[in-house]
This record gives structure tokens, C-alpha cells and sequence, in this order.
């Protein structure tokens, strides 16, 4: 029998695939058979140097090495994974988020998406296949008044974007779709577990169901795994999703309320 989900002989990039649901995916991707690039600031020991490019996606540049790379190694791009993300704005609500504050979050969530798809999508349009996944955030839904502001709107931006984008590029065989994560338990989520639990002196399960609370609750009892959201990703780039273009799946354990 044929398995039910291969990437066999796609050439797929991942962004930020060192760590948390971009390592699961890029490691979920190259056990369904595709070639994948990946690339973060650093490389980790772990990683091969002919599977990783180092760059700082936050300037031009680095979005410029990587797409070379692409180009040079790959030999072009049959899926685009923008898993690149993250906030280090300081709580305080508006009032905090300076100028340099707002334009750190939109060159961290929103520009490298902008400048790898100008330099990608060519390529996928010249082949006449292709499929990019935006990784967004319920954030975008849900921001959180005092810490989350600029990256949920960054994150809604890239949302915005990316519908527009499906739209103009379907016609051309290129499907663009958006995964919206949760509460993900990466290593960086249980060192703030960990860190909050130490600060209201409890422990470590606490700490987890304060973070629950903050996000106004998870149904499911649990974050999400990092393997999960590769799942839903991997999928997604797959054949079997041949039809899907322009949506955006949440994967949350039930924290969005319906609207």
C-alpha cells in the first residue's frame, strides 16, 4: 500500500527550523521523503551544513542569502514554510511599544514573509506549482492587552496579506493557506512556565494553568505539541490538500471561542 501522505521529491524551505514546531516540521518533513532547507540565525550542532543557511531574516539581506540559497541548492522551491515568529516587546500596553518596538515585531512576523515570497514566487510561478503556509497566531484574535499588542497586529497583518496574496496567485497553481497556532509547549514556553511558577511560588503545573488562564482558557486541557502543528503543516503542503488555498487553520485546543 502507498502511504497516505508523502512529500517524496518536494524541495521544501522552512524558516526558523532549528527549534520547537519548526524543527518537528522540518524533521516530519524530511521523514515524508521532501529535501528541505532550513535557516536561523545559528546553526545548530545537530543540523548538517548542506541542510541549513544561516541569516538574519530580519534584514534584507538576510532574505537575499536565503533565497540564493534556495536557488543554489535546491535548484528552486516546491514549498515555502514562514514558521519565523516571536515577540520581544515589553509589557506595559501601548504606552510601552515605542517606534523601535513596533518596527522590531513587523520585521520579525511580517517582512521576511513579504520579501522571501517576492524572491520565491516567481519560481513556483514559472513551474506552475507551488505552496506557501503562513505560520500566523490566535493572537491575531486574541491579543493580550499588556504584552502581545505589536505582534498580534504584526501576525494579523501577515494574515491580511496572505489571504490577498492566495488570491492573486491561485490562478497561477499556487496554493497559499495559514496555520494559526496556539499555545505551542516549545522549550521556550515551559522555561516561561517555569519562570512564572518560581515567581507566584508554585510549581511548574501552576505555572502552565496560570498561562491557560491568561489565554482565557484551553478546552483540550493542554498546549499544543510542536509535532502536532507539523502534522497540520504537513498536511497541508501535501497533495492531499490539493484544493485547499487561501483558508487559515487554527490549531489551539479549542482557546478561540466561535464567533
Amino acid at each position: 500500500m502507498s502511504p497516505f501522505l508523502t512529500l517524496e521529491g518536494k524541495r521544501a524551505l522552512v524558516t526558523s527550523g532549528t527549534r520547537g514546531a519548526g524543527a518537528a516540521t522540518v524533521a516530519l518533513f524530511r521523514e515524508l521523503g521532501a529535501e528541505v532547507l532550513t535557516t536561523a540565525r545559528s546553526r545548530p550542532d545537530s543540523l548538517p551544513e548542506e541542510h541549513f543557511v544561516a541569516a538574519d531574516l530580519t534584514h534584507t539581506d538576510g532574505c537575499n542569502v536565503v533565497a540564493e540559497a534556495v536557488a543554489s541548492r535546491l535548484g528552486g522551491v516546491d514549498i515555502v514554510v514562514h514558521m519565523l515568529g516571536g515577540s520581544s516587546a515589553p509589557g506595559g500596553g501601548f504606552a510601552a511599544l515605542t517606534d523601535e518596538e513596533w518596527r522590531k515585531e513587523l520585521d520579525l512576523n511580517l517582512f521576511p514573509a513579504i520579501r522571501l515570497d517576492r524572491a520565491l514566487l516567481p519560481g513556483m510561478i514559472a513551474q506552475g506549482s507551488g505552496v506557501v503556509i503562513h505560520v500566523t497566531s490566535i493572537q491575531r484574535q486574541l491579543p493580550l492587552p499588556e504584552a502581545t499588542t505589536a505582534y498580534a497586529a504584526a501576525k494579523a497583518a501577515l494574515s491580511t496579506y496572505s489571504k490577498s496574496l492566495s488570491k492573486e496567485v491561485a490562478p497561477k497553481g499556487i496554493r497559499v493557506v495559514r496555520v494559526s497556532p496556539g499555545w505551542i509547549e516549545t522549550e521556550a514556553s515551559v522555561e516561561l512556565a517555569r519562570r512564572i511558577a518560581e515567581e507566584a511560588g508554585t510549581d511548574i503545573e501552576s505555572g502552565r494553568k496560570i498561562i491557560m488562564a491568561a489565554l482565557g482558557g484551553i478546552p483540550l486541557g493542554r498546549p499544543s505539541k510542536p509535532v502536532e502543528v507539523a502534522n497540520l503543516i504537513a498536511f497541508l503542503a501535501s497533495d492531499r490538500a490539493a484544493s485547499i488555498t487561501g483558508t487559515e487553520y487554527v490549531i489551539d485546543g479549542g482557546t478561540v471561542p466561535t464567533a
